[in-house]
């Protein structure tokens, strides 16, 4: 088996982050599954991009909070591309609307809940059972990568339920590095700043006037979904030797103390 093609499930990966990471782990040599809510146009399109880099590729639609479809998507995935190595647990929402943190409705934070970290936490879960009961000494690196958020550990106080989504994602990343480290399984935590996405479109201009007028961040852009896929491909096939548990501040800087 050294030396077969490592093979990725890409949760969230219809557009933006998720499919700039599918489309990079493609071009890196993977086979990826992708995943996104339904299966619609968009996913189509996303699955054609991928395959366009020589990819072999497969389509798992379904919602990821559902903890009960979790085994099926990875088997769906594994019948079609054989055994996954790679883990990406991209699949995130925003807030229903921003505002007064204490208006937050139950409603909104249960869904950021559910999607950004229960999601995270039980299908790393499985995903982590599978590869426990397979051997795995095949010479492919074993990785689980978690897109999390600058909100973190930033607050942003009009999308509190958010913040705190992500703030126990981000935990979730270290516990289960923790966990899997004695298995050679490395798992990452790579923490976005200010992507240009359709979650951010409604707030990108007055981003990027922040950048070039306040010094936002310390590159003088916003990132790109590519920039985020270039991350992920890189830690997912292992170019990161010697590492796990490690959080990757995708954030141009943002986030660096300054005074």
């Amino acid at each position: 088996m050294t030396g077969a093609r490592q093979a990725a499930l890409v949760t969230g990966a219809s557009r933006g982050i998720g499919l700039g990471v599918a489309l990079a782990l493609g071009a890196r040599g993977f086979d990826v599954a992708l995943n996104g809510f339904v299966d619609d146009e968009e996913l189509d399109r996303a699955a054609s991009a991928v395959m366009e880099t020589g990819a072999r590729v497969v389509k798992v639609p379904g919602d990821v909070s559902l903890l009960a479809g979790h085994d099926g998507l990875l088997q769906q995935a594994e019948a079609a591309l054989g055994p996954l190595t790679t883990l990406v647990n991209n699949a995130g929402v925003g807030v229903i609307s921003r505002g007064d943190l204490l208006d937050v409705t139950e409603e909104s934070y249960d869904r950021c809940m559910a999607i950004n970290a229960k999601a995270h936490f039980f299908l790393t879960q499985a995903f982590a059972r599978r590869l426990l009961s397979r051997n795995r000494a095949d010479g492919r690196f074993y990785s689980i990568v978690n897109v999390t958020s600058s909100n973190a550990t930033a607050v942003a106080v009009q999308r509190g339920e958010y913040c705190a989504s992500k703030a126990a994602a981000a935990m979730i990343s270290k516990v289960f590095a923790v966990r899997l480290g004695a298995e050679n399984i490395a798992v990452y935590d790579v923490q976005p700043g200010l992507i240009e996405t359709d979650m951010t479109r409604a707030v990108t201009e007055t981003y990027r006037r922040r950048i070039r007028e306040e010094g936002l961040t310390l590159l003088p852009r916003m990132g790109q979904p590519k920039d985020l896929g270039r991350i992920v491909a890189t830690l997912a096939e292992g170019s990161l030797p010697y590492t796990t548990g490690q959080v990757i501040s995708a954030d141009a800087g943002m986030l660096v103390s300054r005074f």
